[in-house]
């Protein structure tokens, strides 16, 4: 792969919506470039005959059985919450429509 210009860099910052300095852009130049190169000598891995897996240890998911136990009550859940609206614990609103 070609190497990476200061407006590559720029350009990428914008996609992603990030604000980065000259001094930052500058210096990720450098490193994404050396990403770029890590990626590329993994993609030359011989991959051939190797089972695809999703996680490199055998992973066995430990469940237990679903029992009904006791639990408090919606009314003892709630009796310590700062504020409650609907039997529902109410917290500040800190996304907006957009």
């Amino acid at each position: 792969m070609a190497d990476l210009s200061r407006d590559d860099v720029a350009h990428l910052a914008s996609l992603a919506r990030i604000d980065l300095s000259d001094a930052e852009l500058d210096r990720m130049v450098g490193e994404l470039g050396t990403i770029i190169s890590s990626v590329e000598a993994v993609q030359q891995a011989p991959i051939e005959g190797v089972e695809p897996m999703s996680h490199p240890m055998p992973i066995v998911n430990v469940t237990r059985p679903d029992v009904v136990r006791p639990s408090l009550t919606p009314e003892q859940a709630l009796a310590m919450a700062p504020a409650s609206e609907v039997g529902r614990f109410a917290v500040p609103r800190i996304l907006t429509e957009d």
